[in-house]
């Protein structure tokens, strides 16, 4: 038994000790955005890299949401004898919940993923301790371009995402299952707030903020070799989105 809360204590340990530093490096990135020079040029590419080639990705994936969700929300509705708040309930549930949590998940696996694989090859490459020993700080150059190219195109991505699935909503409760157009648009806007907008903004920034930071943490002190580099995509992309869906649920019920 003595042995059995020895290892359990040491990996609880071990788990805190992570949390620690992956703070440490979450305030050292966060004061390098505020201290010039800020190197433009890494900005406007990785804000390609995010929100550019995740485009696709983002409009297939919101169109097909929208269309599942049309399908799903007028069963149920139908059997309230509500199939006119269809509309409503769409735009809702994208803007509040699905099109933050989609998209972020989404935008992991596409670009968290490859972010967490480049900064480690630049790492057991040693191009990381070659920016060290030319005096240049690698978080300054690799870390902070990315974040801030995160919190600016996750929003931006979110926005497309919750558009192309109200539309592919319209598409399949309009023209295939026979919902009002007009009845469909105009309860949306009586029913959609700017807060349940600006729910979705919140969490689509602090979402941003957590796919970039924890997919640059495992790409920056990843191990050596192509298993370490495979382990650390790995780690990101399901922390990251273990992180989305506990945040998702702590920053929903603050801001219900």
């Amino acid at each position: 038994m003595e042995r059995l809360l020895k290892i359990i204590g040491s990996w609880a340990l071990s788990q805190l000790r992570t949390i620690g530093h992956m703070f440490v490096f979450l305030l050292n990135s966060l004061y390098f955005i505020f201290v010039p020079p800020f190197k433009f040029r890494l900005l406007l590419r990785q804000m390609r890299f995010f929100g550019n080639k995740s485009l696709l990705v983002i409009l297939l994936t919101g169109s097909f949401t929208g269309m599942v969700l049309a399908l799903q929300l007028f069963y149920i509705l139908r059997k309230f004898g509500s199939e006119a708040l269809l509309g409503p309930g769409i735009a809702l549930s994208l803007t509040r919940e699905l099109g933050p949590v989609l998209s972020a998940l989404m935008v992991t696996g596409r670009a968290g993923s490859a972010l967490t694989a480049e900064i480690g090859m630049m790492r057991i490459s040693e191009q990381i301790d070659a920016l060290t020993a030319m005096a240049l700080n690698p978080i300054r150059y690799l870390i902070v371009p990315n974040i801030v190219a995160a919190i600016i195109v996750f929003p931006l991505l979110v926005a497309i995402f919750d558009v192309i699935g109200i539309y592919g909503g319209y598409m399949v409760g309009v023209k295939i299952l026979g919902i009002s157009s007009g009845t469909y648009f105009s309860l949306m806007e009586d029913y959609v707030d700017m807060e349940d907008i600006m729910v979705g903004l919140y969490k689509s920034l602090s979402f941003g903020l957590i796919v970039s930071w924890v997919c640059c943490y495992k790409g920056f002190y990843t191990g050596y070799g192509a298993e370490g580099v495979s382990k650390s995509t790995t780690e990101a992309v399901v922390m990251s989105s273990i992180f989305i869906l506990i945040w998702d649920y702590f920053l929903g019920s603050v801001l219900l």
